[in-house]
Order: C-alpha cells, then structure tokens, then sequence
C-alpha cells in the first residue's frame, strides 16, 4: 500500500469508529470462503458491518474515537463487526456464530465508549435487539387499549348471558 492509499483507509476506518455505538472484536483462524460468506450475509442482514481489519491502520484509526479502548487488542488475526443502529446486533451475530465455529473467539468488544471483555459481549448479546424491544414495547402500548375494549365490552356480554340464561328458563317452563 503506498502511503496516500494508507492514509485514505486510516480516514474511512476512523469515520466508521466514531459512527460506531458498538463493536465485536473477534479472532479468526483458519475459517473457509463458505463460512465467511455465511458471516458476512448474516451481518449484512442484521445492519451490521464486518470487516477483517489490518491491525496498525485501526489502532492509527482509533486514536480519539471511541475505538481506542480496544486499540490493545488489535493483534493477530482480527475482525471488527460494528453495529450502528442496533447496538446488541454485532455481539448478538457474532456470539450466536462463534458457537458453531472453533476457529472463530470473540476476544472483546466496545459499546458507546466502555471496553467489554469477552464474558461481557457474551452477556450483551443476550439482551434483546432493536427489533425485539419494538415488539415488547408495541405489545405494552397496546395492553391498555385491550383491556379497555374487554371492560366496556363485558356489561354488554353479562347482560347477553343473563338474557340468555332467562329464556332457557322460560322455555323450560313453557
């Protein structure tokens, strides 16, 4: 690499640091084109991006950004998969395809500026995303309008049954 293309990815790597609200970092070895394909679809997927890095263009990258306090762990073999709107994303990703492969460990992970080892992205990830807190929160917001449909509802189905109970009474008698 000549030094104005080293300079150039230091800047776009830098940009992607600071726009970054978590980070998974992750130690690979020996992984086939078939598995980091199946990685890199189910990042793309979940909005996160992954990219196997060159470990002293993102430590220059991480000076000043959030990033830095991983900088330590920028040795050997290394993938970065930063999650920008789904902050549980990347851990969640990369944690759920670490358990089928051996040759994949997470090593670390940041979130909004904190360093997280890897017991700590572990835990992380299995905290609800995005998607499931929408869920949990359109599921509580309708509760209220639920149960306000079944109380006024409900004189309406008693008096239904109590009319009901007393014409099978009257036919009874009749």
């Amino acid at each position: 690499m000549h030094k104005s293309e080293k300079e150039a990815a230091i800047k776009q790597l830098n940009e992607r640091f600071v726009r970054a609200k978590s980070a998974v970092l992750a130690e690979f070895s020996k992984l086939d084109v078939a598995a980091v394909t199946q990685l890199r679809k189910k990042c793309r997927e979940g909005g996160v991006e992954y990219r196997v890095i060159k470990n002293t263009l993102a430590k220059r990258a991480a000076k000043g950004t959030p990033m830095e306090s991983l900088s330590a762990e920028f040795s050997g073999p290394v993938a970065l998969a930063l999650g920008y709107a789904d902050v549980v994303a990347p851990a969640k990703i990369l944690t759920d395809f670490a358990k089928g492969v051996e040759s994949i460990k997470v090593r670390g992970g940041m979130l909004d500026g904190q360093k997280l080892d890897a017991q700590g992205v572990k835990a992380f990830a299995k905290m609800p995303g995005l998607q499931e807190l929408r869920g949990q929160i359109a599921g509580l917001l309708m509760q209220p309008a639920s149960r306000l449909v079944r109380t006024i509802g409900a004189p309406a189905a008693q008096l239904a049954r109590v009319l009901q109970a007393r014409q099978e009474a009257l036919a009874k008698q009749g």
